[in-house]
């Protein structure tokens, strides 16, 4: 039996975890992995972060399950770490007090499809994937898109969001009810089906973006949207990252209800070229598509062509058909691969921010100063349409001084968003890798935050030593 070490601040009895294995073994047989490899897989691999691994594994098929496998936790204080597709970016899965890993893909039924009130009702191990496979002989479609094939629980979780955020809105915007099972075992459904509600508390919505600390997500019913009559895109060069974040900026604050405006920086659409065959000048780009009826989709074009144009923009290079728009967005969902490519052997780790539209200039443009400065290979890429970017930093994870300075890097980041009324994260999440600034980010909504943490999972075995720093 592989039982880790308790710590002492664990709050669980000395026989807690052998007997709880004992339990779920008897129940789940074979559905219960303590396998090393396997442990290993179900925690974080994607940062600096060390692994750490829960105890073991339960591979969940239903509701019910998840609600028996935590109350049999709470009784002996065993924390609890619901895992989706392991797609997180910081240490959302890790299990630093040990515990039971619930793997949730197996819960990947779409339940219910009502095309008359556009939305659907899925388990939380359905992935985008599926869900839009489902969906397309329906003309319908579920627009949240993170890049990764990631499982909508998770997304719910992570509040996530994506290359079409800017027209669609993030998970919080796009899930209408969930079923959870919080930290007693119990039960709860947020709330109906009605488009709005203002009766009560918004439970969904405390929910979504909770990263497991205070329920598992086990069901969701979500927004659904037609597919658009028509859909156009290209790429558009600039001279500087300056010029594309401003034609993104006056694009947004004319009104035009673009889908998708991304930026690659110079560096990221060399990496790009190299991978996915693209051709494209080695500057700035941006990335955009527009959705609606054919006369709105040439106005739209046409008006951002005019702003870029203004902007020192390149010739606008269209992806009229589906199979070179799908060309175009593969290679912008590959840019962790390409990012790769940059520098043989290391690892990559993606960090994010988000500000307001007003501000993105500077602050893309002082994040790639200090990239220079630091000497760090970090091309950038952004949803820059809501003020989100990301810089995909290229280490050996083995070099410590090349790690402290990319740690240093991104704090400098962090706090530079933050100072211009930004956010630490747009869509990646706390988790473990960034909980050190919610302090500076939340200084007087941090207490609340614990006190909702504290009133529904007092024994603290939620997913632990997440979102929130150490006290």
């Amino acid at each position: 039996m592989v039982v880790s070490a308790l710590r002492k601040d664990s709050g669980r009895g000395e026989d807690g975890l052998p007997g709880v294995l004992g339990q779920l073994k008897a129940r789940f047989g074979d559905r219960l992995s303590q396998g090393a490899e396997i442990r290993r897989q179900h925690a974080n691999t994607t940062n600096w972060l060390p692994n750490e691994p829960a105890d073991a594994v339960v591979f969940a098929q239903s509701t019910e399950e998840v609600a028996e496998i935590v109350r049999i936790c709470a009784e002996a204080r065993v924390p609890v770490i619901p895992f989706g597709t392991g797609t997180g970016l910081e240490g959302h899965v890790n299990a630093p007090k040990g515990g039971i890993s619930i793997d949730l893909l197996g819960m990947n039924r779409i339940l219910a499809v009502r095309a008359e009130d556009l939305d659907c009702t899925i388990e939380a191990g359905v992935t985008r994937h599926q869900i839009n496979d489902h969906l397309r002989d329906q003309g319908l479609f579920f627009p949240i898109d993170p890049g990764a094939n990631a499982s909508l629980g998770g997304m719910a979780a992570t509040r996530a969001s994506g290359t079409n955020a800017v027209r669609y809105g993030t998970m919080r915007d796009n899930v209408i009810n969930l079923t959870a099972v919080m930290a007693d075992g119990a039960i709860v459904k947020t709330t109906g089906r009605a488009k709005k509600s203002s009766a009560g508390y918004d439970l969904t919505r405390l929910l979504i973006g909770s990263e497991g600390t205070l329920g598992i997500i086990t069901e969701l019913t979500l927004r659904l949207h037609g597919i658009p009559e028509a859909i156009a895109g290209g790429v558009c060069s600039f001279p500087t990252v300056e010029d594309a974040c401003n034609a993104t900026i006056l694009t947004i604050q004319s009104g035009i209800p673009v889908a998708r405006i991304e930026l690659l920086d110079a560096l990221m659409v060399r990496a790009t070229n190299d991978l996915s065959k693209l051709g494209l000048k080695e500057t700035p780009h941006l990335f955009v598509e527009f959705h609606g009826s054919s006369a709105s989709v040439k106005e739209q074009s046409e008006l951002f062509g005019e702003i870029a144009a203004s902007l020192g923009g390149g010739e606008f290079a269209w992806a009229t058909r589906p199979e070179d728009r799908s060309k175009l967005w593969h290679a912008r969902h590959e840019a962790y691969f390409a990012a790769k490519g940059l520098r043989v052997g290391a690892s990559v780790v993606a960090t994010d921010v988000c500000v307001p539209i007003s501000r993105l200039a500077e602050c893309v443009a002082e994040t790639t100063a200090d990239i220079e400065e630091s000497g760090l290979i970090a091309p950038i890429v952004g949803h820059v349409g809501d003020g989100n970017f990301h810089v995909q930093l290229l280490i050996d994870i083995e070099n410590a001084a090349e790690v402290a300075a990319a740690e240093h890097f991104v704090g400098r980041l962090n706090e530079r968003a933050i100072a211009m009324e930004g956010t630490c994260t747009g869509e990646h999440g706390i988790g473990q890798g960034k909980r050190k600034y919610m302090e500076l980010e939340h200084p007087s909504g941090l207490p609340i935050m614990r006190a909702i943490k504290n009133a529904l999972d007092p024994l603290g075995i939620l997913n632990p030593c997440k979102i929130f720093p150490d006290p």
